[in-house]
């Protein structure tokens, strides 16, 4: 169990290191908004693959087989950002990998807490797996920022950090227990997604549209607004942005309590709204010139984005087929981790007309997405709360 979790937070970890650098390689090598997002969303094409054949590879072959590799992968990919540094290419091959690394590691490994957790701890392993995965994202700016701040070699020092914690993991991986026997069936038959048929209905209208902004929130904390004040910041917008990142994953921890006291479905609503107000302070940031309300946009986009992660994969865990649960988790992601593309979709919009309108229209998009959320909670039988107990047994 621990091992596994650790994998992920490595996994996590390792996508947020190069975030706070954003406005050096900006400077370094002379990029517009629209390229430095790129840095940014650039791995959700790799995602995007890795997740359509990950999950139910994971089913047939096993958990192990498909997490050792792609551990050990993004170590590689924190290599490779190193000459990034200089070079555009090599910046945007390194963060590709990382996507891969991400979408082959993240769902599979969710699917494996839940079941070393075991049937009765559905909702403890979606809080353990949100959790990870969050801290992992808020360790990696801050650690960046005390490198950049006081060390010689900031954008080389903190990849071989995670390259060689990447590698370690994958070796103690080996030992994790395997969850998944060998199927007879082929690797690869047909793209699956793993939606059980009496569950369809309630996937689109529940999971669907809460799912698409569990990335769209934090991405925009971490890369876009901070970029954008910049200018008002002045010597320590590295700091600034570090800070940004640190309090949008870390205010993901808000998903236990709040999954404990509503319960998943209402979870959800509650986690869209918190997010369409830190939109709304992000967008003041920039309107007003005022940075410092950059911090608690982060603060409210890190906690909707970890209430809605745990909220939907307490209700996937409830909906899974034992042998389809790799790919249900995977299908999560596959249509959450688009939402990494969002601070590139609003400044391409921003291009045709203003940023101010651009932040505007996603607000807007965000607050309808609530209210559809709030009147389907309505209108559908509430869960009851979640109860943890800190002693509960679980799968080891």
């Amino acid at each position: 169990m621990a091992i596994v979790a650790t994998a992920v937070f490595v996994v996590s970890f390792g996508t947020n290191v190069s975030t706070p650098f954003l406005v050096l390689y900006q400077d370094r090598l002379g990029l517009g908004d629209s390229a430095t997002m790129a840095i940014f969303t650039v791995y959700v094409v790799g995602i995007l693959g890795a997740l359509v054949v990950s999950g139910p590879l994971s089913d047939r072959v096993g958990r192990r087989a498909v997490c050792v590799p792609f551990v050990a992968l993004s170590g590689v990919a924190s290599l490779v950002l190193i000459p990034g540094r200089d070079q555009f290419l090599l910046l945007l091959l390194g963060r590709l990998l990382l996507g891969v690394v991400s979408g082959a590691v993240l769902g599979v490994g969710a699917a494996w807490v839940q079941e070393l957790y075991g049937r009765a701890n559905r909702q403890r392993a979606a809080v353990l797996t949100t959790v990870v995965t969050y801290a992992g994202f808020g360790a990696g700016p801050p650690v960046s920022a005390l490198f950049e701040r006081y060390g010689d070699s900031p954008l080389i020092v903190p990849f071989l950090v995670h390259a060689a914690m990447a590698v370690g993991t994958a070796a103690l991986l080996l030992r994790a227990r395997e969850t998944v026997g060998s199927s007879p069936a082929p690797v690869v038959r047909r793209l699956e997604f793993g939606v059980p048929q009496r569950h369809r209905r309630e996937f689109w209208v529940v999971v669907v549209p809460a799912a698409v902004w569990v990335f769209s929130f934090p991405s925009t904390s971490f890369a876009l607004f901070p970029v954008l004040v910049s200018d008002s910041i002045g010597g320590d917008d590295v700091l600034v942005a570090a800070a940004a990142g640190m309090i949008t994953a870390w205010s993901a921890l808000l998903a236990r309590p709040t999954l404990r006291r509503f319960g998943p479905r209402t979870a959800l609503p509650l986690g869209l709204g918190a997010g369409t107000l830190g939109y709304v302070l992000g967008a003041s940031a920039f309107g007003f010139d005022s940075w410092p309300l950059v911090l608690p946009s982060a603060f409210l986009l890190g906690g909707a984005s970890g209430a809605i992660s745990a909220g939907v994969l307490a209700l996937l865990a409830t909906m899974a087929d034992d042998d389809s649960r790799g790919a249900l988790n995977s299908t999560f992601y596959l249509l959450a981790y688009p939402g990494m593309a969002m601070p590139i979709l609003i400044t391409a919009f921003a291009s045709l007309v203003t940023l101010t309108v651009s932040l505007v229209a996603v607000t807007v998009l965000a607050f309808a997405t609530t209210v559809v959320s709030v009147r389907t909670s309505r209108g559908r039988a509430t869960s009851r709360p979640v109860r943890f107990s800190v002693g509960g047994r679980g799968g080891r």
